[in-house]
């Protein structure tokens, strides 16, 4: 007879077949002492109410011929919270999902194997999604710098300039945002990483862009205001240091990404 059960790895299920008539069971796992030692482990890094004395019983007797413990037991004698039996219509064996890999790692080599494979798969899901992430908000950068484009050449362009004498204008204002946020100018950030590819900006974090992209909405703001350089730099960085403060410290950023 088999029954089917699944744990989750990283929001995804992974079954795992048990056979009531097979080799093993989750008491089985419980008597080795690595298991032992790892779950104790475990308890003491993440429970503060763990009970050592009682660990410490356990632990020297596992392994022996004669022991046995059930989960039930185990979480009764030591307080553990890692890995509970409940019993009923919904019953079962529950774990978090640090035990629960490491006994899908003791089911067998070859389940190892795969769980590995599935843990490096979903790793590198997350990066590419990051990944996603950061080039999303990259372009969000660029769309706003159009915006902020825009306002230099109605407010601080004036007519008949030279191509060369625009330009310097341009780059004069993204040198504004380039202090506000990065406390540096672009021509100063190359000559310090000559071995880049790229600019400053293509090595900013993620909460870089997000501030870097609404620092360009509001400094058009304040040029149709018509605020002199010195003075927007000086809001300009403060709103950089707010926001990213807000990102940094809370994460707000990495929640709303997930």
């Amino acid at each position: 007879m088999t029954k089917n059960k699944e744990i989750d790895v990283k929001g995804t299920r992974i079954a795992v077949i048990q056979e009531k008539d097979g080799d093993f069971f989750i008491s089985d796992w419980l008597r080795n002492r690595n298991t032992v030692e790892f779950l104790g482990v475990w308890e003491s890094v993440n429970n503060p109410d763990f009970n050592y004395g009682e660990f410490a019983t356990i632990r020297n007797q596992a392994g022996l011929n004669n022991y046995k413990i059930s989960v039930k037991e185990w979480t009764e004698k030591t307080n553990a919270i890692g890995v509970k039996a409940k019993a009923g219509r919904y019953g079962g064996t529950y774990a978090h999902v640090d035990i629960a890999l490491e006994f899908g790692m003791w089911i067998s080599a070859e389940f190892k194997v795969y769980l590995i494979q599935e843990y490096k798969r979903l790793k590198q899901q997350e990066n590419d999604r990051h990944q996603l992430d950061w080039n999303l908000q990259r372009t969000l950068a660029k769309v706003n710098y159009i915006i902020h484009t825009d306002a230099i050449k109605e407010r601080l362009i004036p007519g008949k300039l030279t191509a060369k004498q625009t330009s310097s204008v341009y780059a004069s204002e993204a040198d504004l945002l380039n202090m506000a946020l990065f406390g540096t100018t672009a021509s100063n950030w190359r000559e310090e990483n000559q071995e880049a590819k790229g600019n400053m900006r293509d090595y900013a974090t993620l909460e870089q862009l997000v501030v870097l992209s609404n620092l360009e909405s509001i400094n058009a703001l304040l040029i149709r205001h018509d605020l002199n350089q010195s003075q927007r730099l000086k809001q300009l960085n403060q709103i950089a240091i707010t926001q990213m403060t807000s990102l940094v410290n809370n994460s707000n950023l990495k929640n709303l990404t997930k």
